[in-house]
């Protein structure tokens, strides 16, 4: 019986040295760890995406993240002017003409130090390195009209446009920055036919044979389906670039200055092939968004 007094009093003693020590550790992590960082998305796919291979490269660098995710575009701005979160993917061209009302531009390097230099003076908040990843304004072709006719660009494709049909989204026969501002630059665009369809059927309706070209937005994933479908080069840079590329508020910025290097690394490893592909993963294969990011993240950490 004294044996197992003994054995139970040596065991509370053992018990009591490891939640000391255990607080002890968590008090020196609580006192010389880094802060919590809160990460915004947008509500679509892409962003999400991204929105978490931020996060995992910031909990990688040793931080704690909060994702504040699927918040609508319209409002994910004023959400980080107002410190509800911290940093988010954004778009240079959504920078450019949705919030700071400037020009077009279509040099990406040009936009870039714009709304760079603009958000340091305006909204105390930086750009970090922007990705090649480019979610902007495309046309898409089916690819065997592409092989037969020899069309890889909107110049080839307007060579050949009165032998084309178009699956019209209606708007963007009318809207400045859609076919008209394309004219303007490579000319008349004379299809052989040309028939409004919602923007949800573009893809079945090209697979289905029904027209030959759609507008797209050049990240979409089923464009990773280059055995039906051919995006074409805008190469005559009609069109302005949507690179993705942190927005961080500075003052989280300048006390915790290597998140820029740990974010940064997740843009370098990002072009609009590889951001359509991981796209294509979540919206055709149906994969859960974390698991894409995370099995992307493995890979170039």
């Amino acid at each position: 019986m004294k044996r197992n007094i003994k054995t139970f009093a040596a065991a509370a003693m053992v018990l009591v040295l490891m939640l000391t020590l255990a607080a002890c550790g968590s008090k020196n992590e609580d006192e010389g760890g880094k802060p919590t960082i809160r990460i915004g998305s947008k509500d679509f796919t892409e962003n999400l995406v991204v929105g978490e291979l931020y996060a995992l490269a910031l909990e990688n660098a040793g931080y704690k993240v909060d994702r504040v995710f699927n918040i609508a575009g319209s409002v994910i701005h004023t959400s980080l002017i107002n410190k509800e979160i911290d940093l988010y993917p954004e778009y240079t061209g959504t920078g450019l003409l949705s919030i700071l009302k400037l020009p077009l531009m279509t040099d990406p390097d040009e936009v870039y130090n714009t709304v760079k230099k603009a958000y340091e003076e305006q909204f105390q908040a930086t750009w970090l390195n922007y990705s090649k990843a480019n979610d902007g304004a495309g046309l898409v072709v089916r690819t065997a009209v592409s092989k037969e006719l020899g069309i890889t660009t909107i110049s080839d494709l307007q060579k050949h446009a009165a032998e084309l049909r178009f699956a019209s989204q209606g708007e963007v026969d009318q809207r400045e920055d859609g076919i008209p501002m394309l004219e303007k630059v490579y000319g008349p665009l004379k299809w052989k036919s040309s028939k409004v369809y919602d923007n949800s059927l573009k893809y079945e309706v090209l697979s289905n044979d029904e027209a030959d070209v759609a507008p797209a937005y050049t990240t979409e994933g089923m464009l990773a389906n280059t055995d039906e479908f051919t995006l074409l080069e805008d190469d005559k840079q009609v069109w302005p670039p949507y690179n993705l590329a942190p927005v961080v508020r500075d003052e989280i910025l300048n006390a915790n200055p290597d998140i820029a290097e740990a974010i940064n690394k997740v843009s370098a490893a990002l072009d609009t092939q590889t951001i359509t592909a991981l796209n294509a993963k979540v919206d055709v294969d149906k994969e859960e968004y974390e698991d894409v990011a995370k099995e992307f993240y493995d890979s170039i950490k």
